[in-house]
């Protein structure tokens, strides 16, 4: 994998402040596979200069729309012809299984880009209202200024581009923060950006860690930050903006249930939650990690989801059968076992998996997919995000009970419910608050809002509400 020694500022490629470095280790084989430059304050300091000029003085905020979209056309057809770089790179970063990464992790951002245009191009961005007392009054839509975009190792050109594309489709200019693990994708990113020929300091790529980050957060000349990752450090951020009183967006986590209502077919649901719980191998805020059952057949059920947890293969990213890569860092593999041991302790039964290394394998941060059983909704391992291949099976009586366990969450990010009858589930979507919820589905659309209730984050991604969280309203009344 290719390193790099300089980052992208100003619509140049400069070196750092500092000489530190940010090491990429592969988390399958645990060799370090590239290095970039750890930005520093100071390089945050130089990236939002850039794109604070940009957006006062600069052509971008200045252009007709369709103006701007011109060239997020032109650099989504030069990231369509580098989809393969970005799946391979990304595998190679985090672990994604390959497969995953170009059937999702690498065509999301191209998707997400593309939407984002298509709604830019019909975007009400000034309309002229009637009023009571005076002459019309304009509604116009301005960008709300310098943005910050904060994204995690997850989906890391998903979570960048539903933060840069409505970003600049609005006009606004970004400093882009890409997670410390997964750096590379970004910065081919900003390779594209900068050969699609967008004006200087629009767009600024800073790797960095959590102290370069913690400054762009707090940087008085940001007018809005927009983050993707934990609800630990979403409070902290939505803390500081609040004090400043700066906009922020935060997308935060999830402890998502999937209800199964008692007449749906045991295996048809195992199979949904091979990709609904286990997807990225687990590393997902919408993940249905709470699987509810009907107490009255609860063995059907248990015994479908175990015969497909211990199906799963895990091992190599870059093999295309493989459906469980390793966790991104070793850190976070421990954090993931810590709590496989956790819910034995608590009282759960280990079903399929458990702690330590799958079978065959000594190397990498890898995690036997779990399956809890006998699940009380009240233990941990079922109310905080585990953000690993784990999953827990909870019983309940009857459909309010399922719905009343579902929702008792500080969680409210996304649900779903499975059944043979769409007319029971679309009443049990009645019931529900989360952000997205899915009837006999299991999915995410670029052309609709992304985004939770609760403890879940603040603001909407992805469609026409992903560009009005990039906005401000203004009013300007003309007299008669």
């Amino acid at each position: 994998m290719r390193s790099y020694d300089t980052i992208f500022i100003d619509g140049q490629w400069i070196s750092s402040t500092g000489d530190a470095t940010i090491e990429i280790v592969s988390p399958h084989n645990e060799n370090v596979i590239a290095t970039v430059p750890n930005g520093t304050p100071g390089d945050i300091d130089a990236a939002v200069a850039a794109a604070r000029r940009a957006f006062d003085t600069g052509p971008w905020p200045r252009m007709a729309p369709r103006e701007r979209l011109s060239y997020l056309t032109r650099l989504a057809d030069m990231y369509e012809a580098r989809l393969e770089d970005f799946a391979q790179i990304i595998s190679a970063e985090m672990g994604a299984p390959i497969t995953l990464s170009r059937t999702r992790q690498a065509p999301a951002g191209l998707y997400c880009l593309r939407s984002t245009i298509a709604f830019a191009e019909q975007y009400e961005w000034e309309q002229t209202r009637a009023t009571a007392e005076s002459g019309p009054a304009i509604v116009r839509k301005l960008p709300v200024g310098v943005v910050g975009a904060i994204a995690p190792f997850n989906f890391p050109q998903m979570l960048v581009m539903a933060k840069l594309a409505p970003a600049l489709a609005a006009g606004c200019t970004v400093v882009v923060k890409p997670a410390p693990e997964c750096p590379i994708d970004a910065l081919l990113l900003a390779e594209l950006v900068d050969q699609a020929g967008l004006p200087a300091g629009v767009v600024n790529v800073v790797p960095a860690d959590r102290t370069a980050s913690e400054h762009l957060v707090a940087h008085p000349d940001v007018d809005k930050i927009a983050f993707t990752g934990s609800t630990v450090a979403g409070r902290q951020i939505a803390a500081v903006c609040g004090r400043d009183i700066r906009r922020c967006t935060v997308e935060l986590g999830g402890k998502s249930a999937a209800i199964v209502l008692d007449d749906a077919d045991p295996v048809a649901v195992a199979s949904a939650m091979k990709f609904a719980s286990f997807a990225n191998s687990g590393q997902g805020c919408v993940s249905q990690t709470r699987i509810l059952v009907p107490r009255a057949r609860k063995n059907a059920y248990i015994n479908a989801l175990a015969d497909m947890v211990e199906s799963l293969d895990v091992g190599d990213p870059g093999d295309s059968n493989v459906d469980i890569g390793p966790m991104v860092t070793r850190t976070h593999q421990q954090r993931v076992t810590g709590y496989i041991e956790l819910g034995t302790t608590e009282g759960a039964t280990t079903l399929v998996g458990g702690p330590g290394m799958p079978e065959g394998l000594t190397h990498g941060w890898f995690v036997r997919p779990t399956l809890f059983v006998d699940v009380d909704n009240s233990m941990r391992i079922a109310q905080e995000e585990i953000f690993g291949p784990v999953t827990c099976v909870i019983e309940y009586e009857d459909i309010d009970d399922a719905v009343r366990i579902a929702q008792d969450s500080s969680y409210a990010l996304s649900g779903s419910v499975w059944t043979n009858d769409r007319t029971a589930g679309m009443a049990v979507a009645n019931h529900m608050r989360t952000g997205i919820f899915g009837v006999n589905t299991f999915t995410i659309d670029f052309g609709s809002p992304f985004g939770g209730f609760k403890a879940s984050g603040i603001g909407r991604e992805f469609g026409p509400e992903g560009l009005d969280d990039y906005t401000e309203a203004q009013t300007v009344y003309v007299d008669a």
